[in-house]
């Protein structure tokens, strides 16, 4: 059995979705969201828990044999970052414990494409060096932590880490007004930021993500500790607008993206949704379900 922690958010529940699709049992762990997706009911296994609580979050493995372990489980930031920092700190901490305890096979743990702001070149590869910048977002200098905390904390143990260097992602059970990513907002028609036809950069949609995060987790040998996740091409906002029968104000410039080389040789992932399909797919989503 794999456990998805956070696994009722959007990245999580793609995950466990692809991981279920794969043949595999997954068990859940749910906080603050407790409203399980229809793709997801009846398929997986739920458990309330707070993962900063260790003793409880070691108390899964009573209850399950776990083989692996996908650490997704994070809070939003408020007004005490320090307060942000010990939440995600303790909370990935018990998730490393117990991936030690229990001798999972594989640790794969959630950072960010952030992680490279400050390197001018595109697309941007596992291999080049994290800059040393003022980073643009408290979650974004938390995930530049949670690299080395986890590869260390692991080492010796015979748990593979994997992290995951996650894009920019959308789709089913994103917030319609995400402030991480304008594409909800224009393709729900919220409040968009003034976007112009050539803005754009990373992009994936979330069931892409899934998938690809499930590979990691699965298959038999990886040739790396660090993976970039999302779809290996840069989206304009003219794409979208178009996709959905619009357009936006000429002007603006692509940003840097992702490339995924390595993922797809270690595991032959390969984007199924292009931007036609996955604004078609969402809206068909969001005729039954509120985000």
């Amino acid at each position: 059995m794999i456990l998805v922690t956070g696994g009722l958010g959007m990245i999580g529940a793609h995950t466990a979705r692809a991981l279920l699709d794969l043949g595999h049992d997954v068990v859940v762990t749910a906080h603050r969201r407790t409203e399980v997706p229809a793709f997801l009911a009846g398929r997986v296994t739920v458990e309330q828990l707070d993962v900063t609580d260790r003793d409880r979050f070691l108390a899964l493995g009573s209850r399950h044999e776990i083989s692996d372990i996908v650490h997704l489980a994070g809070s939003i930031p408020g007004d005490d970052p320090v307060e942000f920092f010990r939440t995600d700190t303790a909370g990935l901490l018990n998730a490393l414990d117990a991936a030690r305890a229990w001798g999972v096979r594989r640790f794969a743990v959630a950072s960010s494409l952030g992680v490279y702001a400050g390197r001018p070149e595109s697309p941007w590869t596992e291999d080049l060096p994290l800059p040393g910048v003022a980073l643009p977002h408290l979650i974004v200098a938390y995930k530049k932590a949670v690299e080395p905390l986890t590869t260390h904390s692991l080492a010796g143990s015979g748990v593979r880490p994997v992290v995951l260097r996650i894009g920019t992602i959308w789709g089913p059970l994103v917030d319609p007004q995400s402030p991480f990513c304008p594409i909800p907002s224009l393709v729900n028609a919220v409040s968009p930021p003034e976007l112009h036809t050539d803005d754009g950069g990373d992009v994936c949609y979330a069931p892409d993500a899934g998938r690809a995060i499930a590979l990691l987790t699965t298959v038999p040998g990886l040739n790396h500790d660090t993976y970039n996740v999302s779809s290996g091409r840069p989206f304009t906002y003219g794409e979208f607008a178009s996709a959905l029968g619009t357009t936006l104000p000429p002007g603006g410039s692509g940003g840097p993206y992702l490339d995924i080389s390595r993922l797809s040789e270690d595991t032959g992932f390969e984007p199924e949704f292009d931007v036609p399909a996955s604004v078609a797919d969402y809206l068909k989503w969001r005729e039954t379900n509120p985000r």
